[in-house]
């Protein structure tokens, strides 16, 4: 199974990859959307006609971000919707109210290293919002990405997954000391796991998903780790929010990526398969992409939200 290899780099931008792609009639769904990678993503969508829909905790700020793409883009099919990651009510209200097909679903969103903190349902909060809160919406709008016949995921996750593997006998840290670093890695590995199992168990609705590395961005999601004082990556390495959103734009909209799913990409071409940490922003875990890690996953999650409801 030959690698994917594209045209664009470190360097390319969102809208560099979407030019040319003409998604008029499509319908577009980023959480995350009111800052930093989800909002270019967005704002990449947008300027390839799709109608986009903005997922977000923070309506206000979505709706700023809404109208500044529609002045840029000239696009006004533009959708502002409430959405909480770590809470299943949200989620389900949100699936329930969702009507018609959807075409592109990016699951943006999320926390990186933040103090140790747990939903009500005991959930450690990194894992309930960058895993379960984006499987129970995926599984959620099922219905509405089989629709479409040929509906594409985008699931972010980062270098950061190969911190850790799934630890399955203490996943939410009830025994273990909690460290926010191995509970990001974690949640990140469960991104690109759920990628795998999405694009094998939907394989018969033509749903392929796709996991990536967006690359070191300096954005909101810093906010728990010191932001550009943190010095955990070499300045040259650093891209731009505009460079951060193109492999998800690319793996959201490509020619190229048409019917390839369950794999895992960095800046804009699938990387390759490690079985020690790398010490860069390339490579992905073997154990991040094993297809039984990824249906145990798969039915662990579907496991905990049925005990939630």
């Amino acid at each position: 199974m030959a690698a994917i290899t594209t045209p664009y780099g470190f360097s390319s931008t969102a809208a560099e990859v979407a030019q040319g792609i003409d998604l008029t009639g499509r319908r577009a769904l980023v959480t995350g959307a009111s800052s930093g990678l989800g909002a270019e993503t967005a704002r990449a969508l947008a300027g390839t006609g799709a109608a986009v829909t903005l997922a977000v905790r923070d309506v206000a700020a979505g709706e700023r971000v809404a109208k500044d793409i529609a002045e840029a883009t000239g696009n006004h099919d533009l959708y502002v919707d409430q959405l909480d990651l770590a809470d299943p009510a949200s989620i389900t209200a949100f699936t329930t109210a969702w009507q018609g097909p959807l075409h592109i679903l990016v699951n943006n969103a999320g926390v990186m290293a933040c103090p140790e903190q747990y939903t009500e349902q005991g959930w450690e909060w990194q894992f309930a919002t960058n895993h379960l809160g984006h499987f129970a919406l995926a599984t959620g709008l099922h219905d509405a990405l089989a629709a479409d016949g040929a509906a594409r995921i985008v699931a972010v996750s980062s270098t950061g997954h190969q911190q850790s593997p799934i630890v399955w006998d203490d996943i939410h840290f009830a025994f273990r000391r909690y460290d926010p670093w191995l509970a990001y890695g974690q949640s990140k590995t469960a991104n690109v796991l759920f990628a795998v199992e999405a694009t094998r168990r939907w394989a018969a609705d033509n749903i392929t998903a796709n996991a990536l590395m967006p690359g070191a961005i300096y954005t909101n999601l810093q906010r728990h780790t010191g932001g550009r004082g943190s010095g955990r990556v070499p300045a040259e390495l650093i891209k731009t929010v505009e460079q951060g959103a193109a492999t998800s734009v690319l793996l959201a909209t490509s020619p190229l990526l048409e019917g390839i799913g369950g794999r895992y990409f960095s800046d804009c071409n699938e990387t390759e398969i490690v079985d020690r940490r790398t010490g860069t922003l390339h490579g992905v875990a073997r154990y991040a992409i094993d297809p039984a890690g990824a249906r145990r996953l798969w039915t662990l999650s579907q496991e905990q939200l049925a005990a939630a409801s």
